[in-house]
């Protein structure tokens, strides 16, 4: 059925536009541009900021353009004199109690608040007076919380609720009181927390941002008694150029290694190794539980903010998920093991360090159960600000190559960056074991997916393999649901983050519908790019195993490989 076509006025241009589309929508389709500062499409639609109000005529008040609803007849006024005298008194008003730091802001260079003043033309505090003073958030490793930065947009709240379904954030108080903070527990820390980072993505300013461990990498690059590799995943290679300028889904693998190189790490290496390793060990673990009558589904667990996740909320399905590693921590244990002997190396004189999309990956890396495989996580944003600091400019470098053994790789890791990507390159080499056949086709869009949840069945010989793919938390919660309610799989890929990799907590601000998009097909053309496509050719995996681990599934592969998940107290 078709939505009703309504006739209004923006400005004196008419325009038309169906029912139920805001005034701020309809006013984007005449390329008018309306300030917004709370309102985050799709997720939230609070109207707090009132930043975006319009004058609807003959009705004598002003409205919130991105959350009511136009209707036939209307007359918008978005830029007289008294919408321009309103929105400027009300951003004025959320400076008044705002920390004013901006030289020293994580935020700086994207803070929408400071944008937005600029654009309104603010250049004094009218109303500068007593500010509300809150404790900060320091005890996660992954995330950084300043209260006193946060001007009540709530668009963590609605992104950690209704996307996440985690409800770790909400308002709290009243009036001058009224505080966003970690629900009822006084630190996320303690809080439901998964630190997938997904507020700190969707953050205005600066009240939630990825703890830094920046200066902590310098003095490990600087001590000559260190040998510092770092390891660089999937998803940083089609982001970290839009940090410097560069269109979204600009490849910029080659320049991302000379960048690294040039900051002084001792090797440069390639998370998509350890992807290929997660592959065989994953893919072996999935085929032994068919055969042998194992628990199934089987999850896939190099989410960490979806590990934490199950860990809270469904630890009953903890024998589901797989017990290897994340890539991150495999590619640790390798370095200081297998790369270490092959080098002459003391275990102790390596340190590790992660390049990820991911906030959660920090935690990751200090959880007891795999503390020691790496050191320190740094987000695409804190390498692009090293890199800055260094003085470089990525896109002028000329591209490199990544050191080999552990800088090998395949097309099929490359894609573990977007949601389904791990369920593609492992069917890739799942289908060949078990049938001893090559994969007619290697693109498996049945399984790629930019939905929340994607249901797929693939013949694998004479298996109906029933398979899911879930991006986005709230979406895992609603597929566990149906788990329980009876529906069969026999393989589920989770994603904590919305988009999966691409769209991680630590990547580049913003991370929007259109962004993802680009970033998705840019990573599948560096697939497609590849001679080598599936995760089981890679000759550094063959070595790998003949060298060293024997074969997947070994004793030394569960060992270095393997881990073990349990129930999180909330």
């Amino acid at each position: 059925m078709n939505k009703q076509i309504m006739k209004i006025w923006i400005d004196n241009q008419p325009v038309e536009s169906a029912a139920g589309m805001t005034i701020l929508e309809a006013a984007q389709q005449l390329g008018k541009d309306i300030p917004t500062l709370c309102y985050l499409e799709d997720k939230n639609l609070v109207g707090a900021c009132r930043v975006c109000l319009v004058e609807i005529e003959n009705s004598g008040k002003l409205a919130a353009a991105c959350n009511t609803p136009v209707a036939d007849g209307m007359k918008i006024n978005t830029n007289s004199e008294r919408v321009r005298k309103t929105r400027k008194l009300n951003l004025e008003l959320l400076l008044s109690n705002h920390e004013i730091d901006c030289p020293t802001c994580l935020k700086n260079g994207n803070c929408e608040l400071r944008q937005l003043a600029e654009k309104m033309g603010i250049r004094e505090n009218r109303f500068a007076g007593k500010k509300s003073k809150f404790s900060r958030d320091e005890s996660t490793p992954s995330l950084f919380r300043n209260p006193e930065k946060c001007i009540l947009c709530r668009r963590c709240v609605s992104v950690c609720s209704d996307i996440q379904s985690v409800k770790a954030v909400v308002p709290e108080g009243r009036g001058f009181d009224t505080v966003v903070n970690a629900s009822y527990y006084g630190n996320l820390a303690d809080s439901p927390c998964v630190l997938c980072g997904q507020c700190a993505a969707v953050c205005p300013t600066g009240a939630i941002t990825e703890k830094e461990y920046i200066e902590d990498v310098w003095q490990a690059l600087a001590d000559p008694q260190k040998h510092v590799v770092v390891q660089t995943a999937p998803a940083v290679r089609v982001a970290i150029s839009e940090l410097f300028g560069a269109s979204s889904g600009t490849i910029a693998t080659g320049q991302l290694v000379a960048a690294l190189r040039r900051l002084g790490f001792n090797k440069v290496f390639d998370t998509n190794f350890t992807a290929d390793l997660t592959i065989m060990e994953e893919g072996t673990e999935l085929i032994g539980r068919i055969k042998e009558g194992g628990t199934l589904p089987l999850f896939t667990s190099c989410s960490p903010g979806w590990i934490n996740f199950i860990e809270e909320y469904y630890p009953e399905f903890l024998e589901n998920v797989s017990s290897c590693k994340s890539p991150q921590q495999m590619f640790g244990a390798v370095a200081k093991s297998y790369y270490a002997e092959q080098n002459d190396l003391e275990k102790e004189e390596i340190v590790v360090v992660s390049v990820m999309p991911c906030t959660a990956k920090k935690y990751e890396a200090q959880r007891e159960e795999m503390a020691g495989d790496v050191d320190y996580v740094l987000t695409t944003r804190e390498l692009g600000r090293m890199i800055k600091e260094a003085g470089l400019e990525i896109m002028d470098l000329s591209e490199e190559e990544y050191d080999n053994l552990l800088g090998v790789s395949s097309g099929a890791a490359d894609i573990f960056a977007s949601t389904g990507g791990v369920m593609e390159a492992a069917l890739r080499t799942a289908y060949e074991l078990i049938t001893g056949e090559e994969l007619p086709d290697l693109d498996l869009t049945a399984v790629r997916n930019s939905t929340g949840i994607k249901n797929a069945e693939v013949s694998v010989g004479d298996l109906d393999l029933k398979v899911a793919v879930v991006n986005g938390l709230g979406n895992a919660r609603q597929l566990l649901e149906e788990i329980k309610n009876g529906a069969e799989y026999h393989f589920i890929e989770f994603m904590a983050c919305p988009g999966g990799c691409l769209g991680g907590g630590g990547q580049p601000i913003p991370t929007n519908k259109e962004v993802l998009k680009q970033r998705r097909e840019a990573i599948y053309k560096i697939d497609q790019g590849k001679k080598l496509r599936k995760s089981h050719e890679n000759p550094m995996i063959k070595k790998i195993y003949a060298d060293y681990l024997t074969e997947p599934g070994s004793h030394l592969s569960h060992e270095l490989l393997h881990t073990t998940y349990k129930e999180r107290k909330i």
